[in-house]
């Protein structure tokens, strides 16, 4: 399955020592606060919303140990605030990945109802991160009719299996490598882009910057407050993983994800029976999940084997929109009703591998996600170090899929990242407790990519610095991407007004929307999220 929204996860979790000694001293580019360095003119036309964004190239240093040496070009968008008289500094964003695009991203939030309090207060800037969409961008060369077509691993039944997706991901380590003869791939790493966030601070003549982070965007903010306390304003990281580098105990998290959030949806389903016919019950529900992967992992139908039906549930469960799409893939999947499911596949923008479109291997093209693809997986096996040994990966899925049946056998599964062409350059960055109370941490209680204990980890980590918004609620996302009226409030204050929560807060469910659109506006907000993968 191949789709925007593949990449669209940012999950992070590690052990990390300390990074004191790596530090690097940053050469100033901007002479007392000078702008010039940043020249704004059109962005380029396939960035959604260009037509109300300005775009600028920043180069930026390769290798931050070299700051004179070779750069790359990193490209960063801005929605300028209107009210000169309510501005208060600018806002950086990052919707997640890693290795998502977010040249969009200031139109996306106002599509999906950015508070226009916020939107006054602050230029917001986005940015193509280093590597990615126009930011000098890497690619492993991936092809459509390659067997790896997603970063999150197929679920794996057995050793055999592990061992068979080993072999894949050992290939595409390789192919990687191969494909990146100028080394960038090993420069591209949370520390490098939080550095690059610096460096575009001054270039924007700015003291300070504010961000605002989803999903892995809330790793890079972590990063860059624990890197640059004296330079970060208010800080806004949303959908933790609990750390600055999504590794293989993160990773591992999505077993217990799915498990938490698949409930809602079984409730959801059953209170619909009567339409969908997938259980009377939640418990029924259930059940039948473990039936039909059963059944598809025996006998595939069309595309829909075992594995991609249950990767299919697990971004199904980042968002309530998601789940009558899905139902009505489980009806024709239950059904064995192919034609069906070939029409909802096409609807659902699943791409039909070369190899199973007529059993011919077909021509190989280009992948359209192979930019997106091979940026996650250079800050991923960069940031961290991955088990090397495939055993390891085979018990952990064993134990896994023991303990969360649901998903525990993707979680644990093997990556390219055990096979990388090289080695971390430096340790990972270490959350401190030490500098400004400035960090909101927002998190929901049943997130299926980023589970609730990754927000209590990374609360934990910044001490004093931060304050925890837990939401009642499901789904990925939860300022503007989520519709809690308490934890939208408690946001929108602290960005623009400044008030910070004396202590950490619980946020109750709300059945109201909270948002009040009309057709062309429900529309923006859905394809806002489709965008961001949420």
């Amino acid at each position: 399955m191949q789709r925007r929204r593949i990449v669209g996860i940012g999950v992070t979790l590690a052990a990390a020592a300390g990074l004191t000694a790596t530090l690097v001293t940053l050469p100033a580019i901007a002479d007392d606060g000078d702008a010039s360095k940043v020249d704004w003119g059109a962005c380029p036309e396939d960035v959604t919303g260009a037509e109300r964004l300005e775009c600028a190239t920043v180069p930026v240093p390769l290798d931050y140990d070299e700051p004179d040496g070779t750069r790359i070009d990193v490209m960063i968008s801005r929605l300028a605030s209107q009210n000169e008289a309510d501005r208060r500094g600018v806002l950086m964003l990052n919707p997640g990945g890693p290795g998502g695009a977010g040249l969009s991203q200031p139109t996306d939030l106002v599509d999906l109802g950015l508070p226009n309090g916020v939107s006054d207060a602050y230029d917001l800037i986005g940015m193509d991160p280093r590597g990615v969409g126009h930011s000098s961008p890497v690619s492993c060369g991936f092809t459509t009719d390659q067997d790896y077509g997603a970063n999150v691993p197929p679920f794996a039944v057995d050793e055999a299996a592990v061992a068979e997706r080993a072999a894949i991901a050992e290939g595409v380590a390789e192919q990687c490598a191969a494909n990146d003869p100028d080394g960038l791939m090993q420069h591209m790493t949370t520390a490098n882009t939080a550095r690059d966030m610096d460096w575009i601070r001054q270039a924007l003549g700015e003291e300070k910057i504010n961000f605002y982070g989803s999903s892995y965007g809330s790793s890079l903010g972590s990063a860059y407050a624990s890197l640059f306390p004296e330079h970060s304003d208010r800080i806004v990281i949303d959908s933790n993983g609990g750390d600055t580098a999504l590794d293989f105990a993160m990773q591992r998290r999505w077993g217990p994800g799915v498990e938490e959030s698949f409930p809602t949806f079984a409730a959801w389903a059953a209170e619909r029976h009567d339409s969908y016919g997938l259980g009377q019950t939640p418990e029924e529900v259930r059940e039948g999940y473990f039936a039909l992967a059963q059944q598809l992992d025996e006998q595939p139908v069309d595309i829909f084997d075992g594995p991609m039906f249950r990767f299919y549930v697990f971004f199904t469960l980042y968002k309530e929109s998601s789940y009558g799409p899905m139902a009505r893939l489980w009806e024709s999947l239950a059904a064995s009703d192919e034609d069906e499911v070939r029409r909802q596949a096409d609807q659902l923008d699943l791409p039909v591998p070369a190899s199973r479109a007529d059993g011919t291997e077909g021509a190989a093209e280009p992948s359209p996600f192979d930019n997106a693809l091979s940026a996650y997986l250079a800050v991923t096996c960069n940031d961290t170090d991955w088990p090397e040994d495939v055993a390891t990966y085979q018990d952990a899925v064993a134990a896994d899929r023991e303990e969360y049946p649901m998903f525990g056998g993707a979680g644990g599964n093997i990556t390219p990242c055990a096979f990388w062409h090289n080695d971390p350059l430096e340790p990972q960055v270490a959350i401190t407790d030490e500098g400004p109370a400035n960090v909101l941490v927002l998190q929901n209680e049943r997130d299926v990519a980023t589970p609730l204990e990754g927000g209590h980890l990374v609360s934990e980590a910044f001490g004093d610095r931060a304050r925890l918004v837990t939401v009642d609620d499901d789904g990925h996302g939860v300022y503007v991407y989520g519709d809690n009226p308490c934890a939208l409030n408690i946001t929108t204050d602290y960005l623009v007004d400044g008030e910070f929560p004396e202590s950490d807060v619980r946020c109750e469910a709300s059945d109201e929307s909270g948002l009040d659109l009309d057709d062309t506006g429900q529309q923006q907000r859905a394809e806002a999220l489709d965008r961001l993968g949420l």
